[in-house]
């Protein structure tokens, strides 16, 4: 979600801030501006709409030293009064500029208590306030009035601050979201974002802060102290020296290209986490004594850690349980010393999920792997071990290309922990990586239901309510398809298991409230026909995916689409292909903006 870049170098920094912003808007956003010191003290230029709008009114603009920022509302609505960077007033000295990540939590009693002592506020944010602490606690050390603050903050932040006093400095601050300090390419000069993306081909090497680190650096020095006010050294990394800018290609949005880039994604991811787990395996990984697994996600990740709990029952015997990671640190839950802790998140800078493991942690559960698809993200530094997938940049906020890579990683876990376990013999597991190596392949074929897809989009465009039914693992891509269908076509969609229809939702079916079902052919299909008589019985339309070797033909109240034949667990990502191009073509057909979703972000530090 909200992005951070900033910096002092030897030269002109803005095309720096501009072009780290460019490289965060797929994380959504809903406003950016930038500071800037100058002769006359700090400047600042902000916008509701795009980076390249905020470009263009600032062409004019020079300076070695400046903070920028792209925001996804929390606190305040989208307007300009509310876009960071926040200054504490102009009337007062010095004046102070910060942007930020995160939530504060206490900022309500913050706010009382400044606008006691006379502070007046321009903004609905939480921001706001640390702008106004740092300029009331400043004695002329800008360091020293950013520790006293933070001391006084609860919540998750990630912030840096400039001062009109001592515009060659930059100060701040982690706690809960991602930060780091970069040393400038080929020329003095050092620089802090939220993302390496953001510094990649400026930066030559990084180093993220960890937790409660505080930092401050000039164009020529940096300096790091710990939570506990202790002078240290993070680990520094080489940062890429270019990145590449993705293009759309023959494609109309980023989402529809990720779509179909999902055969050589899974292919790469197959091959690589194969590979992961063989060395692995020679190594310090044992799954043998591991008695249940505890998968934490979120959102479209969660859905793959559902799957994969199913997976793992199936497959190796032992209890697997998937939880929403937003809501596992706030129960009360019974730790087991040999639970494997799996984390499942695209970014892996997810708050939730890291609080998530966080928590397990500290029950004693210390074996954990992320699936993640980024390897210097907090999530896989934070856990034991990791597998990574190779899905590369997903610039469309509605992950596709993550999801599928996810599952295939899942998949290739369950097989090495059913093999520890005993449970699968080796001909049973070569026979499922050989169905795992051709997923692919039949990933190519599922795309090529397109022009179907695009017929029953239209046919769809028009409604408002949407219900999904599946049955076994499909329930959870049914949950996925009307994930998909709520976050780009902005219609109302719910899944149900398919047996539960007739326990309440039945009575939402109308010939306005179509039903889109997954169906397999396995030894549940015939139990899910028959919940789809109820709907036909009730006057109901129903858009059915079916394997390919089903012999049913469509009807006045039913469409069929054959899916190509995948028996087995795998089957689900094959019938989550026609899931997502359906979203998609009703998103083009509604109009909305597809890629960048209103209201949604594609990586959330905040809880």
């Amino acid at each position: 979600m909200c992005g951070i870049v900033g910096g002092i170098v030897d030269s002109n920094i803005v095309p720096t801030l501009l072009q780290g912003l460019l490289r965060l808007e797929y994380r959504g956003y809903d406003s950016c501006g930038l500071s800037i010191s100058g002769e006359s003290g700090l400047r600042r230029l902000r916008s509701i709409s795009r980076v390249k709008d905020l470009a263009e009114n600032a062409r004019d603009l020079k300076s070695r030293s400046g903070l920028a920022h792209v925001r996804w509302a929390s606190h305040g609505r989208p307007t300009i009064a509310n876009a960071h960077p926040h200054f504490s007033p102009t009337a007062g000295e010095p004046l102070i500029s910060v942007v930020h990540n995160g939530i504060i939590e206490n900022y309500i009693e913050l706010r009382a208590r400044l606008i006691a002592s006379g502070v007046s506020f321009a903004s609905e944010t939480d921001t706001e306030v640390i702008a106004h602490l740092v300029a009331d606690l400043y004695r002329g050390d800008l360091l020293s009035a950013v520790r006293e603050a933070i001391a006084s903050m609860r919540g998750s932040f990630a912030i840096a601050v400039m001062s009109s006093r001592d515009p060659d400095r930059v100060v701040g601050a982690r706690a809960g979201s991602p930060l780091l300090v970069g040393r400038a390419a080929g020329k003095s000069g050092y620089l802090v974002a939220s993302d390496v993306l953001a510094l990649a081909g400026v930066a030559g090497e990084a180093a993220y802060l960890e937790e409660g680190d505080v930092f401050a650096f000039s164009r020529d020095d940096v300096f790091i102290l710990s939570a506990e006010g202790k002078a240290v050294e993070r680990h520094w990394f080489a940062v890429s020296s270019s990145v590449s800018t993705p293009e759309l290609g023959p494609f109309q949005h980023f989402m529809q290209k990720e779509i179909f880039e999902q055969p050589n994604a899974l292919a790469d991811t197959i091959d690589g986490v194969q590979a992961d787990l063989v060395t692995a395996q020679r190594g310090e990984w044992d799954f043998g004594d591991v008695d249940s697994v505890l998968l934490l996600a979120c959102g479209t990740s969660f859905h793959a850690a559902k799957i994969a709990a199913q997976w793992i029952e199936t497959h190796c015997g032992i209890v697997a349980n998937a939880e929403i990671a937003s809501e596992y640190k706030y129960r009360v839950s019974v730790p087991g010393p040999n639970r494997l802790v799996v984390t499942v998140s695209q970014s892996g800078e997810t708050i939730d999920t890291l609080t998530a493991l966080r928590h397990a942690k500290r029950l004693g559960m210390t074996r954990s792997i992320a699936i993640c698809n980024v390897g210097t993200s907090a999530l896989v530094r934070e856990s034991d071990r990791h597998l990574l997938t190779r899905a590369g940049l997903e610039v469309g906020v509605a992950s596709t290309k993550a999801f599928t890579c996810q599952l295939a990683a899942l998949f290739a876990l369950t097989l090495a922990i059913g093999r520890a376990q005993g449970r699968l013999s080796e001909e049973m597991e070569r026979d499922h990586l050989t169905q795992l190596q051709g997923l692919p392949d039949k990933v190519s074929a599922a795309l090529a239901l397109e022009p179907t897809i695009i017929s029953w989009a239209q046919a769809l465009q028009r409604r408002e309510h949407v219900l999904f039914l599946g049955r076994g693992i499909h329930y959870a891509v049914a949950m996925e398809g009307a994930l998909k269908m709520k976050e780009v076509s902005y219609i109302h969609a719910d899944a149900y298991p398919a047996g539960e229809l007739k326990h309440g939702p039945l009575a939402l079916v109308t010939p306005e409230v179509p039903i889109v079902a997954t169906a397999p052919n396995d030894e549940l299909f015939e139990k899910l026909y028959s919940n789809l008589q109820e709907v036909r019985a009730r006057r109901g339309f129903v858009y059915l995916l079916v394997d390919s070797d089903l012999s049913l033909e469509s009807d006045d109240d039913l469409r069929i689409l054959p899916v190509p034949l995948q028996r087995g667990p795998l089957a689900a990502i094959l019938h989550t292909i026609p899931l997502q191009l359906l979203a998609y073509h009703i998103a083009c057909l509604r109009q909305t903006d597809v890629d960048k979703p209103r209201n949604l972000a594609k990586s959330l530090t905040v809880e």
